[in-house]
């Protein structure tokens, strides 16, 4: 009778599955790993100060009725907003919410963790968050459930059609230039040996994402960190300037990036590909640029104002809450680390559909079409 009642539980979990695919096209499930750029709501299940909880974020998320969703921005972030373009009508859920087990097999699943880094110890000033190795261990966790439920080969065939988004290193970087915790203290390493030891740290993920099944990969590069309100203020620059010392070290980083991607495409081509996201570059364009994309202020944050504690958050009334503009549509930056819906929509559409400065070897929306 026992084993009756599991073959009964499988089969209804498998048809559910199957039911709930059509939700998105059949070929596109994510899993999205990264850091408060990506998160969608973990950190609201971890003691942290690393949090977006509360109002006004999540003002502009349907979805969600303007409530805060988890994201750390007013409404989708750009993982979000690619999988709509590629047709998909829900997002991955945050792996620490309640019963998302089947979504594994449906949606995919969001590990990502605001304050996270490639490094363990990135982020430990905010106490509580998920870094880089422990979000693919949580992904093991998922992987096993699929096995449960389809089989090592079904599981396997389902991962080669799968995305694997990676958007991370922020943090790392953002610990470096300003140290604040123990570990940074003191003599730090030089700009070249810290790229190199993010750069090895994160390739080992890689590999071993790749090892539990991962095919088809985006690794996203470090945005410009030299020109967010957080960075600018810091460093008292001038309406108009970024923090050319901290460009220059994210730049070398993401060189350092690309040309260890485009060694693990001509080692593990075509069963593998690993697409290389310039980020640094779309980001770099929106602002410089930033009225021929619509757009009124590129250096100031639509919430939370300009100098520290850069809190943005709702109050019982407009005399305690934090300042907010009045057209979020207007701005590149929501609050002073993470960009606007707004200027997330353009982000995700370039890197979907960008060029090979873009997306290299190909685009998201080219790799979604490959066939390992």
């Amino acid at each position: 009778m026992g084993t009756l009642k599991i073959s009964r539980h499988l089969v209804l979990t498998v048809f559910m599955a199957l039911c709930l695919h059509v939700i998105c096209s059949f070929a596109f499930t994510s899993f999205v790993f990264g850091d408060s750029l990506v998160d969608t709501g973990n950190n609201d299940y971890l003691f942290t100060l690393s949090k977006a909880n509360s109002p006004p974020y999540g003002i502009d998320f349907k979805p969600s009725g303007g409530l805060p969703s988890g994201r750390f921005t007013n409404g989708r972030t750009i993982p979000d907003i690619v999988g709509q373009e590629l047709g998909c009508r829900s997002f991955p859920p945050p792996y620490l919410a309640p019963n998302t087990e089947l979504d594994a097999i449906t949606t995919g699943i969001n590990y990502a963790s605001g304050a996270s880094g490639i490094l363990d110890e990135t982020g430990v000033s905010f106490i509580g968050r998920v870094p880089l190795e422990q979000q693919i261990s949580y992904f093991e966790q998922s992987r096993k459930y699929m096995v449960n439920v389809m089989g090592d080969n079904g599981t396997r065939e389902f991962l080669k059609k799968a995305i694997f988004s990676l958007t991370t290193g922020s943090n790392d970087i953002l610990n470096y230039v300003q140290p604040s915790i123990p570990f940074f203290q003191g003599d730090k390493v030089s700009p070249a040996i810290f790229q190199d030891f993010m750069v090895s740290n994160l390739t080992i993920q890689l590999k071993r994402l790749h090892e539990l099944g991962a095919r088809k990969f985006v690794v996203v590069g470090i945005g410009p960190l030299g020109c967010i309100p957080f960075v600018r203020a810091l460093n008292l620059l001038p309406s108009g300037e970024c923090s050319v010392k901290v460009n220059e070290l994210i730049q070398g980083y993401n060189k350092k990036l690309r040309e260890i991607l485009s060694g693990l495409n001509q080692e593990m081509e075509p069963e593998s590909v690993f697409v290389y996201a310039n980020s640094f570059d779309t980001v770099l364009s929106i602002i410089l640029d930033y009225r021929q994309y619509g757009f009124e202020n590129a250096y100031e944050p639509c919430c939370g104002g300009y100098f520290p504690p850069f809190v943005c958050f709702k109050g019982s009334n407009t005399s305690t809450g934090s300042v907010l503009c009045d057209d979020r549509s207007k701005y590149v930056f929501w609050d002073a680390y993470h960009p606007t819906e707004a200027a997330n929509i353009i982000i995700a559409k370039q890197l979907l559909d960008g060029d090979r400065s873009i997306g290299f070897p190909i685009n998201i929306r080219q790799l979604y079409d490959y066939n390992p």
